[in-house]
């Protein structure tokens, strides 16, 4: 009987999990026939083992809710939200009874007169909730077989309005073993059997079904299997190396051999361990729909990537902390829903949770489109509680500032409720994430939302991986995180390792690559050669949309290894992953890009810093983020600056090389003439054996270069540009790096090049709040700087499609910038789904393009453009803009 015991508890906890989503789904669907008879079969199937075991508690109540369904299924009682409240209580009841029982082997003592009562009364046809007039008698026990769809169902009840028949009292309902007295069909078929007729909506069943071929294994087993198997792969990879070393071939064919099975066997072993953490995920629509009724907010729920596979071990450690974090999502996160209409929002308030594989970890979103953190409660609550002084807390970032929240006891709740505000939560959550060796990062904008970030490790599995050498060590790199590996120098083509004020890049196909030394990093020796122009490797990576490269002496194998935890005393060192025996027995360290990423400020702190993301993960770039900056002397000894995604090269021409011709200065660079432009006046060309220091900016087929006299340094600053510049060619100053620095117009010094850089290219959405769609990433990076420092706050997408998105997701602006030609969906299709229909509808919309052309404007105002630019007419763009803003636009 214990055997049988722990069969019905693991198989009717599976069923209550599952019923959970599946009540959910019907409330959203009422009329969903199929859903409705795989609730009704799993709770009739709970009843019937109930009565075979004897746990007549759990029977009474089985019963009671399986009698409310069997008239939701038969169609003479009508599905409500009341109604599935009511057979909720019933789930929550059994499970409350399954614990106890789970606990102890036996039923716990209960009173579930109430529940029954309500449930039978339901069934009579009383609204859910409200009591019954005379004591309940419970309805007619079910009968435990199912009929074909479409045959009625065996003294089924009358309708709400007729007299119920008195049956016998449920507690002395027979079990599902016994057949009940009221049958009319004469044949039977299995529970199986009927839920596949119902399904098919009526006429003959569908065939059997064949149960699933499966086998319950203890853990403690799978566990033993896995160590046993990376011991095998350790085995297996000394023999390779010795066999390697000796070139013994009589040894070549069977090792092989050996090689495949272990692979084979290890993938097979590693996918037992495996789960959807869609398992972690199956309570959370129950709890957000709860949440949703206790707190009076419209909440919905996305779940992306539940088939995405973690450890199992790993996925029992995050259910709690996922839990928490939904729950202050709902109730810190999101605003009430007049809240939300009186900030332009939709009622129905989004949260959002997304898996995905990346860099060999899985990095969890959970995330909301709701008020954001309060910067300035969490200063002041920092400050009463004594964690930082106000001159800390003046020389920290906002994120800084944002993380104080996973301080122990820290909380800017008014009050404490039953869901959160008790001081307790995201210190306990980031705790337990750290355990496992996974970290917490958080990204908040007031007013748009919250998203955390959990990125979990490999705790213990095999992978590929680069073997690398620096500084005399040997290190791992999951081979998942490298994008490719590049020899430095070799040819006056290839790459080569540059630097700009002592940071080392390499121009890698015409893109500029920021470079990480890993020896420097490590503050291992570093070789006497390391940074030449001629020397080195270069292990490029990405983390996220960033990509970079470390730097490394040696590049050795790839090779199976497996993965250890790092040691709790290791544990903060963000560039560590874990660690690895090599075949040689030696012990190495495994890297984590991301770690080196967010040590070095390469790269981004989390999945994507170069991009803000909704609550569905879009990307779009916002003008209020930390931009990338290339700062140069030229002229005067005021800095310079001008954003680095502009930039695709850094040269140092030879002067020799610079050549003047129709009273322009030109250089041939890469089979082609390119123009350049001084930024000095009374410029002069360089002596012989002297270098020009020369900023090249390209799109498509275009190149230009502007001539400086010094490059300084590349840093991440807010760009916020104040006092617009009467100086032709500057936008204005901004302070960066607590230095006054001159922000160049690169539209203007484009121009001195020729007037073609602004035709075939397209620009995006501008206004107070403005939505710049463009598919020119250089374009982009061009119009940005301008708008912001006129005063705008904007946001850039790369596609129409994506901008529809932003509009689903609830995303507000004052007015829509839009590029007429791009791929997919062009600024015309655009425009036409705008005014077709949604909240944008009635924002005015301005076409930019290189093409001013009566046809191509009278196509755009019939799309339903307000105003037609042309590119690179940036003035006329800034007037067309204060003539739509002129008008408050309705949100």
């Amino acid at each position: 009987m214990d055997d049988l015991l722990a069969d019905f508890l693991t198989e009717t906890n599976e069923g209550l999990a599952a019923l959970d989503g599946a009540l959910l789904k019907l409330e959203k669907a009422p009329d969903d026939r199929q859903t409705l008879s795989e609730i009704f079969r799993n709770v009739h199937t709970i009843k019937g083992t109930c009565g075979f075991l004897g746990l007549s508690r759990l029977e009474k109540v089985a019963h009671a809710a399986e009698n409310v369904l069997g008239r939701y299924r038969d169609g003479s009682l009508k599905v409500t939200p009341a109604g599935i409240t009511l057979i909720l209580s019933a789930l929550d009841c059994l499970k409350g009874i399954v614990s106890g029982l789970e606990g102890t082997g036996s039923e716990p003592a209960g009173d579930d007169t109430a529940l029954i009562a309500a449930l039978d009364a339901a069934w009579r046809g009383a609204a859910p909730g409200t009591p019954a007039a005379a004591p309940p008698a419970a309805p007619p026990e079910a009968d435990p077989f199912e009929l074909p769809a479409g045959e009625p169902v065996a003294a089924a009840p009358p309708a709400p309005q007729a007299a119920a028949p008195e049956p016998p009292p449920a507690a002395s309902a027979p079990s599902a073993s016994a057949p009940p007295a009221a049958p009319a069909h004469a044949s039977r078929g299995s529970d199986h059997e009927g839920e596949a007729a119902g399904a098919s909506g009526g006429g003959g069943a569908s065939g059997p079904i064949t149960p699933a071929q499966t086998i319950r294994v203890s853990v403690d087993v799978l566990e033993d299997l896995m160590t046993l198997v990376s011991e095998l792969v350790l085995t297996r990879n000394q023999l390779l190396q010795l066999v390697r070393a000796r070139s013994d071939a009589a040894l070549t064919v069977p090792l092989q051999r050996l090689s495949h099975i272990t692979s084979e066997l290890q993938e097979g072993v590693m996918k037992t361990r495996m789960q959807p953490i869609g398992n972690a995920w199956q309570k959370l629509p129950r709890i957000v729909r709860d949440l949703a009724n206790e707190l009076g907010k419209k909440i919905e729920l996305v779940m992306k990537g539940a088939d995405t596979e973690l450890d199992r071990q790993v996925l029992e450690l995050i259910k709690d902390p996922l839990t928490h974090m939904v729950r202050n999502s709902g109730d810190h996160g999101l605003e009430t829903p007049e809240q939300r209409r009186q900030s332009g929002k939709p009622e129905t308030g989004r949260i959002l949770l997304n898996a995905y594989h990346e860099g060999g970890h899985i990095i969890i979103e959970i995330g909301d489109d709701g008020r954001g953190l309060p910067a300035e409660k969490i200063k002041q609550k920092a400050l009463a509680q004594g964690l930082a002084t106000e001159a800390e807390i003046a020389g920290m970032g906002e994120r800084e500032i944002q993380h104080f929240i996973f301080r122990a006891g820290f909380s800017t709740a008014a009050a404490v409720t039953s869901v959160s505000g008790r001081g307790v939560g995201m210190d306990v959550v980031k705790t337990n994430v750290e355990k496992i060796g996974g970290t917490i990062e958080l990204r908040s904008v007031e007013g748009r939302g919250t998203t955390f970030y959990i990125k979990i490790p490999l705790t213990l599995a095999i992978v590929s991986a680069l073997i690398v050498e620096a500084g005399g060590e040997r290190f791992a790199i999951p081979q998942i995180g490298v994008v490719e590996l590049v020899r430095a120098g070799g040819s006056a083509e290839g790459a080569q390792i540059e630097r700009i004020h002592d940071t080392p890049v390499m121009r890698l196909r015409d893109r500029l690559l920021p470079l990480v030394s890993l020896s420097r990093l490590l503050e291992l020796p570093q070789a006497a050669d390391e940074g030449r122009r001629d020397a080195g490797f270069v292990v490029v990576t990405q983390v996220g949309a960033n990509v970079f490269g470390i730097i490394v002496d040696k590049v050795f194998d790839t090779e199976e290894i497996v993965v250890k935890p790092v040691a709790p005393i290791l544990r903060h060192v963000a560039m560590f992953s874990g660690n690895t025996i090599l075949g040689d027995g030696s012990v190495i360290m495994i890297l984590d890009p991301n770690g080196i990423a967010r040590a070095t400020g390469v790269g981004a702190d989390g999945p994507s810093e170069d991009a803000a993301r909704g609550p569905e993960g879009l990307r779009g770039h916002r003008s209020t983020e930390r931009t990338a900056l290339l700062l140069f002397r030229a002229g005067d000894g005021t800095p310079k600056a001008v954003p680095l995604g502009l930039v695709a090269r850094l040269e140092d021409l030879p002067g020799e090389s610079i050549e003047h011709s129709g009273g322009k200065t030109l250089v041939q660079y890469r089979g082609k003439l390119m123009p350049l432009v001084a930024m000095a006046g009374g410029w002069a060309p360089p002596e012989p054996g002297r270098r020009q220091a020369v900023l090249v900016f390209n799109d498509r087929d275009r190149a230009m270069g502007l001539m400086v006299d010094a490059i300084l340094d590349v840093v991440e600053e807010h760009l916020l540009i104040e006092g617009a510049s009467e100086q032709p060619g500057f936008l204005g100053s901004a302070v960066i790096c607590g230095k006054v620095t001159d922000v160049i117009d690169c539209a203007w010094w484009l121009h001195q090049a020729g007037d073609d850089w602004f035709r075939g290219n397209g620009q995006d959405a501008v206004r107070r709040r403005v939505l710049l769609v463009e598919d020119s990433a250089f374009f982009r990076h061009l119009l940005v700087p301008g708008l912001t420092a006129a005063g705008y706050d904007v946001t850039a997408v790369d596609t129409g499609m994506q901008a529809l998105r932003l509009r689903e997701q609830g995303a507000a602006f004052d007015v829509i910038i839009s590029d007429i030609e791009m791929p997919d969906l062009d600024g015309i299709g655009l425009a036409r789904a705008v005014r077709e229909s949604g909240a944008w509808q009635p924002l005015p919309m301005i076409a930019l393009s290189g093409k001013v052309e009566a046809e191509q404007v009278r196509r755009a105002r019939e799309a339903g453009f307000n105003e037609y630019v042309g590119k690179s007419e940036r003035e006329a763009l800034l007037a067309a803009l204060s003539e739509c803003l002129a008008t408050p636009a309705i949100n």
